[in-house]
């Protein structure tokens, strides 16, 4: 449970209808396997003990008495497992016949949970040979003496760790407008595992696929579907083992319908889960005067605390979509929210002009092709776009071409305005020596740029355009009153890493092949601010050589502000993501985290003071939405992390 990672697993083993004994060793084999991978909790299908399509085959006692030693044999044989084992099997409570889960764990029978929903139309006739299960809790006592919970409104903890804590649902009530899990979640369970027997059909597979995502979304749990395959009647429907493993609306697991593998095994995040709840302020809300009948605590134990080995993916861009086609509709997407968010501003104050500082680097671009896009919308001639170029002692042949260049294309007007001199004379009426490339040296010319932005804005009743990005902002790359200011910021929530492939999109949908070159090299030209000589005519001062990998900040950033995971979390978690797709130790990794920790705490003061801009993506350093942070907050407790992190390292 280290960093609240769980090992679970679902499993639909080879069966035999009605053979409760076969079924037992199938279940007892498949639990004992998942015990040697450290499995904690583990769901089988819905009857797994009987086999679902036992049809009037329930009603005999015979297959009942089967089931019930079956289970009590399950039982034993598993004792010295450390797995929280949930299976299927029909039981007689009071005279009536439920179709039920069983929690089993270290021997003992947990609780038994009933169906709350039963279908009773088309294939389905179980409202035939079962009744209906109940929310409210009462005992069920099985021939040995043991006692245990029976009904649907209650949920498993173990004893020691409150956040291990799981409800069940089986099949058809995951299909009802308001399925169990919804109050189970709402008790605080952050899995819910259904034990389902779905056959196929054409097109059902996607709609089942949809209903789990759908609920792992709006419970924020972990939801663990196991379905009936191999082994079940063919008589009239088949069973294809369609089982899913979702965290959050995302799957981490997934068996496709009559695949060989029917066994998922991965670690879902509870700490994630938990993170997500608290940072959602409505999730526990509900109607005035609306309650849900009390839910039951019961208690198991699932085994031992230890480290997780980790097996499920992480990428290392997480603000990147991998998928080509989903990340080129994403990009359509952000740069639609950008370019509307930019022309309700400029609708709003009756502005038709805009004023850009065009480096030819990759944020200034974007800014660009945004307020083009701003313009095409509200139908103002592209010429009320004024790009400013203003090259000074970084400025490189490339970059300043490419500036020149993008202007053309895109039918915007181009000033030139160089800056040399102006900041010299500054030096000198400061107090500066032109030939100390210290940090005044840098600032001077970024501030000397916004005020000439500001300056022609007013000149031609215009809105200054800001081209820094969320990355700058978290790190504090920025100049303060420098490019940190504008009157409307477009780039404000998107990260570095993106930046790259909203320009590559714009590109290739342009439809103009002498622009698409030029922003292809735009992509190829190294991160910089470009405020120290060059050397040999090239780029001497690269950004990433100075605050680090940006592929390193933004995964920081995500999983710190996305998730409010602490430093010991995201350097696990970088460390295992990158392992193979860069060469980044964990020195490395360490180094450029503990930078990033450093300057997002201290350069606070910046982002407190941001213009507006629009919100793009789930993270966002906005002082008036989602970062609400004070600037002189102490960063001690992640200090404190980082030290450990440091000793562990030596």
């Amino acid at each position: 449970m280290e960093n609240g990672f769980l090992k679970v697993a679902v499993s639909s083993p080879d069966l035999k209808v009605a053979d409760c004994q076969y079924n037992k060793e199938q279940l007892v084999k498949k639990t004992i396997e998942m015990d040697k991978e450290s499995v904690k909790l583990l769901v089988f299908p819905e009857l797994s003990l009987t086999g679902y399509t036992c049809g009037d085959l329930f009603l005999q006692d015979t297959l009942l008495r089967g089931a019930k030693e079956a289970l009590f044999a399950f039982a034993q044989e598993t004792k010295q497992t450390e797995i929280v084992a949930v299976l299927g099997m029909p039981l007689e409570h009071k005279g009536k016949l439920y179709n039920v889960a069983v929690v089993v764990d270290h021997g003992s029978i947990r609780g038994v949970v009933p169906k709350t929903f039963l279908p009773n139309y088309g294939e389905f006739y179980e409202a035939r040979q079962f009744s209906a299960g109940f929310g409210e809790i009462e005992w069920h006592t099985f021939e040995n003496g043991e006692m245990v919970p029976f009904g649907s409104n209650q949920i498993f903890a173990d004893y020691m760790r409150e956040q291990l804590c799981f409800g069940v649902e089986i099949c058809e009530d995951l299909w009802m407008p308001n399925p169990p899990s919804t109050k189970l979640v709402s008790a605080n369970a952050l899995i819910v595992v259904n034990l389902s027997a779905s056959n196929e059909l054409i097109g059902k597979s996607q709609y089942r696929r949809e209903l789990v995502r759908n609920q792992s979304a709006r419970a924020i749990c972990a939801y663990l579907y196991a379905d009936a395959g191999e082994g079940e009647s063919t008589t009239d429907m088949v069973y294809a083992g369609h089982n899913m493993i979702a965290e959050n609306g995302i799957f981490l697991a997934e068996s496709k319908p009559f695949s060989d593998d029917k066994d998922l095994i991965t670690e879902i995040d509870l700490e994630k889960l938990q993170n997500e709840r608290r940072r959602m302020g409505t999730f526990f809300q509900r109607p005035q005067g609306e309650k849900y009948p009390p839910v039951l605590k019961n208690g198991c134990q699932f085994g031992k605390d230890e480290e997780v080995e980790l097996t499920r993916i992480y990428v290392t861009t997480p603000f990147v979509p991998d998928d080509p086609a989903y990340r080129k509709e994403r990009c359509r997407e952000i740069m639609n929210i950008q370019s509307n968010g930019l022309a309700k501003r400029l609708r709003h104050i009756g502005c038709r002009h805009a004023v850009i500082g065009l480096s030819g680097g990759l944020d200034s671009t974007l800014a660009l092709v945004v307020t083009v896009c701003a313009f095409e919308l509200l139908q103002l001639p592209r010429e009320g776009i004024i790009c400013v170029t203003m090259p000074c002692f970084g400025t490189t042949d490339r970059t300043y071409d490419n500036a020149l260049k993008m202007a053309k294309e895109l039918g915007t007007t181009l000033r030139e305005i160089p800056i040399k001199e102006a900041v010299l004379e500054h030096f000198e009426n400061i107090g500066q020596d032109k030939d100390k490339h210290d940090i005044t040296y840098e600032n001077s010319q970024a501030r000397e740029r916004t005020q000439i932005l500001m300056d022609i804005a007013n000149q031609v009743n215009g809105l200054v355009i800001g081209t820094g990005d969320m990355s700058e902002l978290a790190l504090g790359w920025a100049t303060y009153n420098g490019d940190h200011m504008s009157m409307y910021g477009v780039n404000c929530s998107v990260p570095k890493t993106l930046v790259r492939y909203l320009v590559q999109f714009f590109a290739d949908v342009c439809g103009n092949d002498n622009l698409k070159e030029i922003l292809y090299d735009v992509m190829d030209t190294p991160i910089s601010p470009e405020l120290l000589p060059p050397q040999d005519g090239e780029i001497a001062q690269k950004t990433e050589d100075i605050v680090g990998p940006y592929e390193l900040h933004d995964f920081f950033l995500y999983y710190m502000l996305r998730f409010g995971f602490s430093p010991k979390k995201i350097f696990r978690l970088a460390v295992y993501a990158f392992e193979f797709d860069y060469d980044y130790d964990k020195e490395t990794i360490f180094h450029w985290l503990s930078i990033f920790c450093h300057r997002f705490f201290r350069q606070q003061y910046k982002r407190s003071c941001l213009p507006d801009g629009p919100k793009v993506g789930t993270v966002s350093l906005s002082p008036r939405g989602d970062l609400r942070m004070p600037s002189d907050v102490s960063d001690a407790l992640w200090q404190a992390e980082l030290d450990s992190i440091r000793d562990s390292l030596v």
